[in-house]
């Protein structure tokens, strides 16, 4: 098992860690985790949400072991974007937005990745920061896999102006946001530091993988539960602690008593009941 969050060491951090990257202009998501990879000498590492190589912003890195949760973060996505209006804002302007708020239909943009098939997405909020001439700065809340691009270019033609995405930031991803953000070069001063005998600044940008699963729902179970669970059983109701709410096939994350991330996996039974199965596993993570 690995120690409690801050007991780790150095090693022990960033073989199970996050790091809540600045993305730059310019380099793919890919290539910007090759490089944290490579920076930090490990033999894997992983972005969590695709950003074109144009847009900035938050991209949170999982380091090592940490890539297996991955999964874990397909949660809302916020960004502030640029919305170039072909012609003067119509006086409609916000009455458009709101009809964009809630459920949408989307196809994916001619040089995306995946299958353009039409699929659903929700705004949760779209809301006007500011205004200056034809470009409208908005901020978006919105479903992961919602294209901005796409969502921009459709807004254009629900105002009867025509509209194309500008610049593009993405300022949060469930559960980070750009409070903290790091950037590549804070990344490898960290760790020339670290090579100094200073681990400071290392603990500084890179997080425990546990950060990255603070969004759901959290299930403390014993440490022979835990060790079992490290062998493949699922959790078992006697060896449930504490479990906070959930609904049933909820993804929950499991953990030690002292704060250890054990496995993901879905609510399946009661944790209150004396016996058979809570939750089911889907990534082992000791």
């Amino acid at each position: 098992m690995r120690p409690p969050p801050d007991d780790r060491s150095i090693d022990e951090l960033l073989s199970f860690g996050v790091l809540n990257l600045d993305k730059p202009p310019g380099p793919s998501s890919h290539q910007v985790s090759a490089w944290v990879r490579d920076l930090a000498g490990l033999e894997k590492a992983a972005h969590a949400g695709t950003l074109d190589p144009k847009v900035t912003g938050c991209l949170p890195v999982l380091l090592g072991d940490a890539t297996r949760v991955a999964g874990a973060l397909l949660g809302e996505k916020e960004y502030v974007a640029v919305l170039e209006l072909h012609d003067d804002p119509p006086a409609d302007l916000d009455a458009v937005l709101g009809d964009f708020e809630g459920p949408i239909y989307q196809k994916p943009p001619r040089k995306s990745a995946v299958a353009r098939e039409r699929r659903d997405r929700v705004i949760h909020a779209l809301d006007v920061l500011d205004i200056d001439g034809r470009d409208v700065l908005l901020s978006i809340r919105c479903e992961s896999g919602t294209y901005v691009r796409k969502l921009c270019h459709d807004l254009g033609l629900a105002l009867g102006t025509g509209a194309n995405m500008g610049d593009l930031r993405r300022t949060g991803t469930t559960p980070f946001d750009d409070g903290d953000l790091a950037t590549l070069h804070d990344f490898a001063d960290a760790l020339a530091f670290h090579e100094d005998g200073e681990e400071a600044w290392i603990r500084e940008v890179v997080d425990p993988a546990e950060r990255a699963l603070s969004h759901l729902p959290a299930v403390t179970i014993a440490p022979s539960a835990a060790r079992e669970v490290a062998h493949g059983a699922p959790v078992y109701a006697p060896g449930v602690i504490e479990a906070e709410p959930a609904e049933e096939g909820a993804l929950v994350a499991c953990y030690t008593p002292g704060g250890a991330v054990v496995c993901l996996g879905r609510l399946v039974g009661d944790p209150d009941d004396e016996s058979g199965t809570v939750v089911d596993l889907e990534a082992v993570l000791v």
